[in-house]
């Protein structure tokens, strides 16, 4: 069947009840209590330090501080692949990059044979629903949702403004001729806004109240697609005014330049900010940045209590995280397409039934891993597809950790492996490596690599970088040998 068809999902819904499965272990269904709900918010380009409960007293995030309260708090969460439709694609699928075949290298298409994480889900007996952006190439049906509201997606192009900028002065260039439409891209709404527009969570926090308000007895998976605070930066009416730049801290790691050309300098989300940054601007960015945040927190905080208000809350899961981080300033960079903690670290609350409230954890976890551990929680069985392990062993307080090491990559330009102290980054094209000893130097300031005392740790960093490159099957081995 060709690659990226609607026949191949459909195909492997109808599989899903066939076999290829494995077990996902005890479960509320498998205990044969009452099926739970999952709310899935997912916002876009979030750091994992914008959330006031968990120590960024800049910002007002008192919906997400509830999250922290309720339930636990992953502080070393990771994206692999900081771009939006890969780590996207990694969530839907449970799936490496290389494995589903979204590589990040401008390939929309998946791989013959993936699991999709809704499908799986539908297959159980769950309705599922998907609200807001869409980054994917099959259509939302084609992958699992059995309903779809607040769609938002790849419009027309010749229908957006003409010269706009955001609320700095900066050109327009993210979601350009994106618009509402219908699920399958058949009927368009360029009367609802044509690109980002102020009060766009708003409206995607109005199409999931819509389906909660819908619900009945049987258990759902609901998937809301936030933009925020993706540029460009338009500020909401509820945060006018509410944020000032001059009362903005400078991130510790801010940098006027990058020291190096780390594989994106010349890539759009850098284009967004003149070189060398300079304090004030990114003072301004940060000061747009957080009244967005602030807004997508107020509009997730309605759909919480939309969910009271229907009496789910109790039988529900609600998970919130971000694609990936975001620079905007930190080592001198502005976009989201490297190895630093600001940005592969995403924000990630889960609080439900069973979940201990209140419970901080630095066990290390990816995204992709989520889809697994929903079909854990709600004892389905996990598709032989999926290669993410579950860590719903960690949510239920049976275990502590989760991986002795994670890994991250990105196009072919960057590599990096973390364990629970050191991080190494490879450069190929570069031809560098950076050293970091988190535990010291959380902001990554220092690059030790080079450091006679510390050749052991790169030299094993090093050698577990390249068993997992070979392992995933790096299409850039023939360029980029995996010796140092």
């Amino acid at each position: 069947m060709p690659r990226g068809t609607a026949g191949r999902c459909l195909a492997i819904s109808a599989l899903l009840l066939l076999g290829g499965l494995r077990l996902a272990g005890s479960g509320p269904q498998a205990a044969g209590a009452e099926r739970p709900n999952f709310l899935f918010l997912l916002a876009d380009d979030q750091r994992g330090d914008t959330i006031a409960a968990l120590g960024n007293q800049q910002i007002s995030t008192p919906s997400l501080d509830r999250l922290v309260r309720e339930g636990m708090s992953f502080t070393r969460a990771t994206c692999s692949y900081p771009i939006c439709w890969v780590s996207r694609s990694e969530i839907l699928t449970g799936q490496h990059g290389w494995e589903n075949g979204v590589t990040g290298l401008g390939n929309l298409n998946f791989a013959d044979g993936v699991s999709f994480w809704p499908a799986t889900f539908a297959a159980a007996g769950y309705a599922t629903y998907t609200v807001g952006k869409w980054h994917m190439r099959p259509k939302p049906a084609e992958c699992g949702f059995t309903g779809v509201a607040g769609f938002y997606y790849h419009g027309d192009g010749k229908l957006h403004p003409v010269d706009q900028t955001d609320d700095r002065g900066v050109p327009v260039t993210g979601y350009r001729g994106w618009m509402f439409q219908s699920g399958d891209g058949r009927t368009r709404h360029p009367d609802q806004g044509v690109g980002l527009t102020p009060d766009i969570s708003a409206k995607f926090a109005d199409a999931a109240i819509s389906i909660i308000d819908k619900a009945g007895d049987q258990p759902w998976l609901l998937m809301v697609n936030f933009t925020a605070p993706h540029d460009p930066l338009f500020t909401p009416t509820s945060t006018a005014g509410k944020y000032h730049a001059d009362q903005m801290q400078l991130p510790a790691n801010f940098l006027p330049r990058h020291p190096f050309d780390h594989g994106n300098l010349e890539g759009r989300d850098e284009r967004l900010m003149e070189w060398p940054r300079t304090p004030a601007a990114v003072r301004d960015v940060l000061r747009l940045y957080y009244a967005v945040i602030d807004d997508l927190d107020h509009q997730v905080g309605r759909i919480l209590t939309r969910l009271e208000e229907t009496g789910q809350r109790d039988r529900t899961y609600v998970i919130y995280s971000s694609d990936h981080g975001m620079a905007v300033g930190s080592h001198g960079l502005r976009g989201k397409q490297n190895m630093y903690e600001h940005t592969i670290n995403t924000p990630l609350l889960i609080s439900g039934p069973g979940i201990k409230p209140g419970v901080r954890t630095t066990a290390q976890v990816y995204l992709r891993e989520l889809y697994p551990t929903t079909c854990e929680l709600a004892g389905i069985a996990i598709p032989e597809a999926v290669t993410a392990e579950s860590f719903a062993a960690v949510l239920r307080g049976e275990k502590q950790t989760h991986h002795a090491r994670i890994f991250g990559y990105f196009t072919g330009s960057q590599r990096m492996v973390r364990n629970d102290r050191w991080k190494l980054i490879h450069y190929p094209v570069a031809k560098r490596w950076q050293l970091f000893d988190l535990q010291a130097d959380p902001h990554e300031l220092q690059n030790l690599v080079d450091a006679p005392e510390h050749a052991a740790i790169v030299a094993d960093l090093q050698q577990q970088l390249a068993a997992w490159r070979k392992l995933q099957g790096d299409p850039t081995l023939r360029t980029d040998p995996v010796a140092p």
